[in-house]
C-alpha cells in the first residue's frame, strides 16, 4: 500500500477511507439481469481488489427465501451477508446504524443489482446519512436499458459519484510498480 498523498483531492477513492457494498447479486435475480456476466464478473473483480488491499467487504440479500442465497463467487469472498426486505440496503449494516460518515471510512463503494431499485435507494440513503457514495456503473444492472439509464443520471443527479471497477481499483491503489499493482492489473486483465 502506498503512503497517504496530502495532494491527493477529496473526490478519489482511497483504500483508507473505503467500504465496499455488494447489493442483492442472488441465484434468482442474477440470470435475468442484462449483461448478468459482466456485472458478475466485475463485482468479483472488485471484491477480488478489495482483498489485496483490505478493503472491508459487505454483501446484503433481498429476501433471500424468495431470491436465493448471493451467488456463490461473490459468496466466496464475503462470508456473512445481511438479510434485507426493504429495498435499501443501508439499514442491513451495524457501520451504518451506529457510525457515521465522520468515522474514517466515509466512502461507500456499490455494486450489484438492480440499479434503480436497491442500489438506488440504498445509495441516496447513504448519501443523506452522510457518506460519500461511488456506484460502479460496469458493476451494476437492471433487467431494463431504461431503467438502468435513468437510475444512473438519478443518481448523479443527486450527488453519487459515478466509477467504473478498473476506476475505483486503480484508485484505490494510487501507484503503479508494486506489488500491489501487479495483483490488481492481473485481477483487471484476468491473466
Amino acid at each position: 500500500m502506498s503512503e497517504v498523498n496530502l495532494n491527493r483531492s477529496p473526490e478519489l477513492l482511497s483504500v483508507q477511507s473505503s467500504r465496499l457494498v455488494i447489493i442483492d447479486v442472488q441465484e434468482r435475480l442474477l440470470p435475468v439481469i442484462a449483461s448478468h456476466d459482466t456485472v458478475l464478473a466485475n463485482c468479483v473483480k472488485l471484491l477480488k481488489g478489495a482483498a489485496c488491499l483490505g478493503v472491508p467487504t459487505f454483501a446484503a440479500e433481498q429476501y433471500p427465501k424468495g431470491l436465493g442465497p448471493t451467488v456463490e463467487p461473490i459468496a466466496e469472498f464475503v462470508a456473512e451477508r445481511s438479510a434485507k426486505m426493504r429495498f435499501s440496503a443501508s439499514e442491513a449494516f451495524d457501520w451504518v446504524r451506529t457510525g457515521s460518515a465522520e468515522d474514517s471510512r466515509h466512502q461507500v463503494v456499490l455494486a450489484g443489482i438492480e440499479t434503480h431499485v436497491c442500489v438506488l435507494q440504498t445509495a441516496l440513503d447513504l448519501l443523506t446519512a452522510g457518506f460519500d457514495v461511488y456506484v460502479v456503473v460496469d458493476a451494476i444492472g437492471t433487467r431494463f436499458a431504461i431503467d438502468h439509464e435513468v437510475g444512473l443520471r438519478r443518481l448523479a443527479d443527486a450527488g453519487v459519484r459515478l466509477v467504473t471497477t478498473e476506476m475505483a481499483l486503480f484508485e484505490w491503489c494510487e501507484v503503479a510498480g508494486t506489488d500491489v499493482f501487479k495483483q490488481l492489473s492481473k485481477i483487471v486483465t484476468g491473466r
